[in-house]
């Protein structure tokens, strides 16, 4: 018997992974990780003055990490249970995005013609998915961990889902340190960041998470 077709045998009379298990799991990865990158944030660039906090600028970033922290966190819980339907965690972090989507739109939308661009692109476009990105690793790291020690059979889903957890967390974990004041800039350059975690985990998933 081929390895691929015992694996899926044995995937098709493992059952569900509990959920308890997945959630603490996950809930555990996810907080080493924020931990450990919004200490490398406010460390490396420093933290945001504590005026803005009565602004809803950093509102606004830790909301859009939050929100699809936990709907990737959804989406990752069910991609590593063998037969679990990932589609209503899909269609929540689509759900998510877009609504990132359409609040940067509208903040463009009402900035003045002339400052569209300085307000999409900011002082740190260059850097800022980089910076997103890197400070996810530890993150993608435990949520990688996290899900091997479940029952994933849809290894390069699975990886691309923990990657954008890890992308959320990191996002979340940069948002203290990130002095960019534009939804548009948070809907663009956040999510280039969070996304191209995503990848990152979806190439590690093949390698990392087959049991």
């Amino acid at each position: 018997m081929r390895t691929d077709a015992l694996i899926d045998m044995l995937a098709r009379d493992a059952g569900p992974v509990p959920r308890a298990l997945a959630a603490h799991r996950l809930s555990t990865a996810a907080a080493a990780g924020l931990l450990i990158s919004a200490g490398v944030a406010v460390a490396w660039f420093g933290a945001i003055p504590a005026q803005l906090f009565a602004t809803a600028v950093p509102w606004t970033k830790m909301a859009y990490a939050a929100s699809l922290a936990l709907a990737t966190a959804w989406l990752t819980a069910r991609l590593a249970r063998p037969a679990a339907s990932a589609d209503r965690p899909w269609r929540a972090t689509a759900g998510v995005l877009l609504a990132m989507v359409l609040v940067g739109g509208a903040s463009l939308n009402a900035t003045p013609a002339g400052a569209r661009l300085d307000a999409l692109l900011g002082q740190s476009w260059s850097t800022c998915p980089w910076r997103v990105l890197a400070l996810s690793m530890p993150a993608l790291a435990a949520s990688l961990w996290a899900v091997r020690g479940l029952a994933p059979t849809r290894l390069r889903n699975a990886g691309f889902a923990a990657g954008l957890l890890a992308g959320s967390v990191g996002a979340f974990g940069y948002s203290l340190a990130c002095p960019e004041a534009s939804p548009a800039f948070v809907a663009v350059w956040y999510t280039l960041g969070i996304g191209l975690t995503g990848c990152f985990g979806a190439v590690l998933g093949p390698r990392v998470l087959r049991w």
